[in-house]
């Protein structure tokens, strides 16, 4: 069954109960209230006449037949002396056994008031009693009655039937945007990464399909960085092997001696695969979060001079002015592993140098941010480069991703620098955001907690 007609059913039963209800309390109101002023006391003249009957029915030898052909019946205009008096006696079963006064037997015994008889004998008789007021306020508020019964009736059947047409199109309105959403849900399980969905509303309904798209989305790249996972690993791969290749052959077939300087570039290519694997090692392991932290006290302020100076020699190459601004205050040592920050450095710095051109600078600025909720480090690298277009920013830390101006391997690395960076700065309960503009250099932000040692055994 649909959530529609589920829907639908529940309405409908939520509606036609409320109105069984209200329909049975306003009966039970209306009756109420005609008894209560329609009503007419005859208590005290019923039972004086109960008590008469039953007399002259034990002076005629238990018998009202016999009452009744010697006149020991009471005259009904002698009860209480109200008009068109009347009363009926039935047996047990219903038969009609007396009958006195001029009003209709059938209208006495339907609308006149009742009260049993029982003989010493113990046989069981009833009294029907009626008059011109009773009958005709019995009459008036049978009338009554009957017309609330068939009017609630009718107005409960056309009104349930309303209520059920309006429940049918508020289901079919409220699960639209369900049912719109089920296709692309559809599509997506059938292997259709990327599927987008209408938003049609800004309440829940627009939400989770806004909140699909996202997912659908992050498939679509999940599944595309899955495919070319194995062709950006073939392609880091066949140019130093083509060179180590290349070269051997040219050794094979020259047939003389080999110098080792000749052996020299094919020890660059093997140092490169050997990083390239090293690398992809590393940032599996840390996507897995089966990457070990070697935590320590680390004094972050020299080992960001020690990283500089790492990289100074490259700076100076281009003429790139190195800059480090730390805040007036003792920067506090940071909780963490120094040798997997170090390299998280180094590759930002790296990446400063490679896209900034010949005179430009490049700026690491550190500053402490403190709050109630926690105290953090923020490590700024900034640089004066080529910048990065918007559209590249959000995959910019996914593996083997380069910006078009990076393609070639003169000017671009392997593209996993910093994919393995944010995954070190996310081990340790981090940030690395990137902020750029084309022409106005990037600026690679890094922020860390401040975590407590753990306390010693």
């Amino acid at each position: 069954m649909s959530v529609r007609h589920k829907l639908f059913l529940a309405m409908s039963s939520i509606i036609l109960l409320m109105g069984l209800l209200f329909a049975f309390l306003t009966q039970s109101v209306i009756w109420g209230i005609l008894r209560s002023q329609l009503d007419v006391d005859r208590r005290h003249e019923v039972t004086e006449l109960a008590d008469r009957l039953l007399a002259a029915y034990e002076e005629n030898g238990r018998s009202w037949e016999t009452a009744d052909r010697v006149n020991e019946l009471p005259a009904p205009d002698t009860i209480g002396g109200h008009k068109q008096a009347s009363y009926a006696i039935t047996s047990s079963a219903g038969g009609m056994i007396v009958f006195r006064g001029p009003l209709a037997p059938q209208q006495v015994r339907r609308l006149g008031q009742q009260q049993p008889l029982y003989s010493a004998d113990g046989a069981s008789f009833r009294l029907h009693y009626s008059d011109e007021e009773v009958a005709s306020r019995a009459i008036v508020r049978a009338g009554i009655g009957s017309s609330v019964t068939v009017f609630l009736l009718g107005g409960g059947i056309l009104l349930a039937l309303l209520a059920l047409v309006i429940a049918y199109r508020l289901s079919a309105k409220l699960t639209a945007p369900l049912h719109a959403l089920l296709p692309a849900i559809e599509r997506l399980g059938r292997g259709e990464p990327g599927v987008q969905a209408p938003v049609t509303s800004k309440d829940e309904y627009g939400q989770v399909a806004l909140a699909f798209n996202q997912m659908s989305d992050r498939i679509r790249r999940a599944e595309d960085a899955r495919k070319n996972l194995v062709a950006d690993v073939a392609h880091e791969l066949r140019t130093p092997l083509t060179i180590a290749r290349g070269k051997l052959e040219w050794i094979q077939q020259s047939g003389q001696a080999v110098e080792p300087e000749q052996l020299l570039p094919l020890q660059d290519e093997l140092l490169r695969l050997t990083r390239l694997v090293d690398e992809l090692h590393q940032l599996s392991l840390a996507e897995a979060r089966r990457l070990t932290l070697e935590r320590r006290p680390v004094a972050m302020v020299e080992l960001l001079e020690r990283s500089l100076e790492r990289i100074r020699m490259e700076a100076e190459d281009k003429e790139l002015l190195l800059t480090l601004n730390v805040p007036p205050s003792p920067v506090p040592t940071l909780w963490a592993d120094p040798h997997r920050l170090a390299q998280v450095f180094l590759n930002l710095l790296a990446n400063a140098i490679r896209y900034t051109p010949q005179g430009g600078s490049v700026t690491v600025t550190v500053n402490l941010l403190r709050s109630p909720d926690a105290d953090l480090l923020q490590v700024a690298v900034a640089d004066s480069g080529i910048g990065i277009e918007e559209q590249h920013l959000s995959s910019l830390f996914d593996r083997f991703y380069r910006t078009d101006e990076a393609r070639n391997r003169n000017s671009g690395g392997m593209g996993i620098g910093l994919a393995i960076a944010r995954e070190f700065v996310l081990l340790h309960k981090g940030t690395l955001e990137v902020a750029s503009s084309p022409g106005k250099g990037s600026t690679f932000t890094v922020t860390l907690p401040y975590m407590t040692p753990p306390m010693s055994p």
